[in-house]
């Protein structure tokens, strides 16, 4: 992995697993259930607090994400790999360590990645197309998205590809009104 990925605890975790998925020849699974789980933890607020929450013993912790997992069908190099990163008590960082993997299999792949975060999940047809205009706009390069659900935007986007971003959040527009309200006043 690059340096710059494989930095911190979970960077050491995603060249791990991602070292350990290629030599499987998985990669392309490992990174489905790696973005199913993240959905799951998107999608359930109870979920992303229970592997961020320290109070909870780390066994207990284990055999809750491994139901979980259980439950979504998530097998093999992935599920064992959330159960040793709870089991060392690095559960709180699964979404980092998910982020570093899927962005060293995209520039592997010569792709671009763009994290999309929206108030609510997007549709199937809304990625495609959102791939498209991003695949259009960035001169028909490879573009993987990243979707995140953050109800704290209120609606629209924030679309950032490299250092680049783009904000159409309701949340952003209403601080912008805002400090045109302070303005005139």
């Amino acid at each position: 992995m690059s340096t710059s990925a494989a930095s911190g605890v979970a960077g050491r975790y995603a060249s791990a697993l991602f070292e350990l998925a290629d030599n499987a020849k998985s990669l392309d699974q490992v990174a489905q259930d790696l973005g199913s789980f993240r959905k799951m933890l998107g999608e359930s607020p109870d979920l992303a607090r229970m592997i961020a929450n320290p109070v909870i013993a780390r066994d207990q912790q284990g055999k809750a994400l491994l139901a979980v997992l259980d439950a979504a069908g998530i097998t093999g190099i992935t599920r064992s790999f959330i159960g040793t990163v709870s089991a060392n008590g690095r559960a709180r960082d699964l979404p980092a360590m998910i982020t570093a993997f899927l962005a060293e299999l995209a520039r592997r792949r010569g792709e671009t990645t763009a994290t999309v975060t929206s108030a609510v999940p997007l549709t199937e047809a809304q990625l495609q197309q959102l791939t498209e205009t991003l695949r259009k706009m960035l001169g028909d390069a490879k573009v993987s998205i990243d979707a995140r659900v953050e109800p704290d935007i209120l609606g629209g986007l924030l679309v950032k590809v490299g250092s680049r971003l783009f904000d159409s959040s309701i949340r952003s527009k209403l601080q912008r009104l805002q400090l045109a309200m302070k303005g005139v006043a």
